[in-house]
């Protein structure tokens, strides 16, 4: 979180807390340039900015109160305002935050991990929704809920933009929530303040090493989801196929957790045996010493995990197991995670997924590659002003799973676009170069046979491409659907 965040909240009171000085504020803003007379201002350091250097403005526009660290005191009384010392005001805004507006949903869930987070909270309100309960879904593609769509920033927001969601949630009658748990919101403590009744985590690999120092620190921060934030006694449920899966679930014990181990590894919730089917796959699991068989209308092993990430949430926070697993026969995919868009002239399915990291190419590459008889083709790049070292090895994993591959732009924002595409083909370099997004769909939908497969990967729901500080609009399952049109192909089914 960043000062100049554009976070602002409107009148409310702060209420008791050990942490939190019982004050009334006419709102509480992380942005100098947000604040009003009688605001609270979190005087947050950044990555990019300190927030001690709109001190001043912030008083000027009206703060009575400044949160900030230690070394801003003199500075903050100098100026007639009253002044929250903390060493760590990330973690005191959370709490503060919690209290000012002091209403959630009963029932939250956060999921964690590096792929995965946002197929299980879609799964995971969808499952709600099918069992009659009012709910909805926070993270990389908004919030959605009964009342309508709301996009984010961040997956997940800063304190002060996450409570106001909470509250607009509790007064629409939301009490069911699942929400993504990113390491850059747990790093920086923006979930502390959270009531968080189960946690999850999908799985861990190489990811955000542009932000966090080595894998460990990235491991940690995801860690603190159960260490931290989980009620104590709460529900843990862990994907036990992961590696580094025994970490969550030492976390989850040191917490006192009732814990659900899913996948084929599985304690709790376990995986018998997977059998793909042209549009789907039929799932026989274990539960509770019962065999339940599901027709899951969704392609690929890692879906087949997250439902049952999701599956194992609702499960443990009390919905009857029948009607779960009945309910995971309804399910949608979430968009833009292998999202099927369309149909090229010769049948052949097009897809559109988020897979930005060598190891979620890798999972939907051969996730799918059963349901693929002729030759799987794909289309894909890789980001700029982001870890350079997965662009190769996300070269190579297509190179060994894919059979025709283009390699074009995806987000080059400052960096040079040809140069980024040039790391990517050091892996794959016979593979085809088209800088150009929309003209490597289309030449990808036209080479397509039938049996084949094509996957256009790296930007999943996004609509936009980033080009330098510019946002160009680019939807890949619009240009992909277009595409597939103007060559006599025909739409797929919408995701719900």
């Amino acid at each position: 979180m960043e000062p100049h965040s554009g976070a602002i909240i409107a009148a409310g009171k702060v209420g008791i807390s050990p942490m939190v000085m019982v004050e009334k504020y006419a709102g509480l803003a992380c942005d100098s340039r947000e604040v009003a007379p009688g605001y609270l201002f979190a005087a947050l350091p950044g990555t990019r900015a300190d927030g001690a250097d709109f001190i001043i403005d912030a008083v000027r526009r009206g703060a009575v109160t400044v949160l900030g660290v230690p070394q801003a005191r003199s500075t903050v009384e100098s100026l007639g305002a009253a002044f929250i010392a903390d060493d760590n005001p990330r973690l005191r805004l959370a709490k503060i935050a919690a209290d000012y507006f002091d209403a959630q949903p009963d029932s939250i869930a956060a999921v964690t991990g590096t792929n995965g987070k946002t197929s299980v909270c879609v799964f995971l309100r969808q499952l709600w929704s099918a069992l009659g309960r009012k709910a909805a879904s926070m993270g990389t593609i908004g919030v959605v809920s009964p009342s309508g769509e709301i996009g984010l920033e961040h997956t997940t927001p800063d304190p002060i933009a996450l409570h106001r969601i909470l509250a607009r949630l509790k007064d629409e009658g939301v009490e069911h929530l699942a929400l993504e748990a990113s390491s850059h919101g747990l790093d920086q403590y923006r979930l502390d303040g959270v009531h968080v009744a189960a946690a999850a985590f999908t799985n861990i690999t190489r990811d955000h090493l542009d932000y966090h120092p080595d894998f460990a620190h990235y491991l940690a921060a995801k860690l603190r989801l159960f260490s931290n934030i989980l009620a104590p006694g709460g529900v843990a449920v862990v994907n036990a196929d992961a590696g580094h899966s025994e970490a969550f679930i030492s976390a989850a014990r040191m917490r006192e957790a009732e814990l659900l181990t899913v996948g084929e590894n599985g304690g709790a919730l376990r995986l018998l045996s997977r059998v793909p089917q042209p549009d789907g796959q039929s799932l026989s699991v274990q539960y509770m010493g019962h065999l339940f068989d599901i027709a899951l209308p969704l392609a690929g092993s890692f879906q087949a995990s997250n439902a049952l990430v999701a599956a194992g949430l609702a499960l443990g926070l009390g919905e009857e197991a029948e009607k779960v697993f009945a309910a995971l026969g309804t399910l949608h995919g979430a968009p833009g995670r292998l999202q099927k868009i369309a149909y090229a002239a010769s049948g052949a399915p097009i897809y559109v997924d988020y897979a930005h990291t060598p190891d979620a190419l890798a999972t939907v590459l051969a996730a799918i590659r059963p349901h693929v008889e002729g030759r799987l083709h794909l289309v894909f790049g890789c980001g700029g002003d982001r870890d350079a070292g997965k662009r190769p090895l996300m070269g190579q994993i297509a190179a060994e799973i894919a059979d025709s591959i283009i390699v074009t732009d995806d987000n080059p924002r400052n960096e040079d676009a040809a140069l980024i595409r040039g790391q990517v083909l050091d892996g794959c370099p016979a593979a085809s170069e088209i800088g150009d997004r929309a003209a490597a769909i289309a030449e990808a939908i036209a080479a397509l046979g039938k049996g084949d497969v094509l996957i256009v990967a790296g930007k999943g729901h996004e609509s936009g491409q980033i080009v330098g500080d510019q946002i160009r609009p680019f939807s890949d399952a619009e240009e992909a659907l277009k595409s597939a049109l103007a060559l006599g192909g025909r739409s797929a089914e919408p995701v719900a």
